[in-house]
């Protein structure tokens, strides 16, 4: 984390890194809410889904714009280490998930708002603290496994 703070170059990664979290997050909610409203897929089947597509958008973006460097692997090579480090990531997902949907849920109906809208605000309340605990996961996890193969900026004192 002090690299990220000390250094510009890591910090503009964990910036781009952000960024395609970013736009990961709206395919991420996009596919869940069409899944879980308009399909009406169980709300954590709809977020595993979603959260698959987003990991095939997110290894892209990251790839060829935040590690345009990241070369020396193939990249079905770091698309399997990418997909394994998102997939410890929803494992790290799906419980936190599933453990505050229910109760933001109920949080929301407590405070007057209708039953159906409280579920889905607790859906998306719920999904929204999981991305931003996985997406610390996964740069770190990223960062020091799937691209590796840059060079270490120097440390800026």
């Amino acid at each position: 984390m002090t690299r990220i703070l000390t250094n510009p170059v890591e910090r503009t990664r964990f910036l781009k890194f952000a960024l395609v979290g970013a736009a990961g997050t709206l395919v991420d909610f996009g596919v869940f809410n069409l899944l879980n409203l308009a399909l009406h897929v169980h709300p954590v089947v709809a977020s595993v889904l979603s959260f698959s597509t987003a990991v095939v958008s997110n290894f892209l973006g990251n790839r060829y714009w935040t590690y345009p460097d990241s070369r020396s692997k193939a990249i079905h090579h770091q698309m399997v280490q990418f997909a394994l480090v998102n997939f410890v990531g929803l494992l790290i997902r799906t419980p936190i998930f599933a453990g505050l949907e229910h109760p933001l849920g109920l949080l929301f109906a407590g405070l007057g708002v209708r039953a159906k809208t409280a579920d889905s605000l607790g859906h998306n309340g719920a999904l929204a603290v999981a991305i931003g605990i996985v997406m610390l996961w996964n740069f770190f996890a990223n960062r020091h496994w799937t691209y590796n193969d840059i060079d270490e900026p120097d440390d800026v004192d």
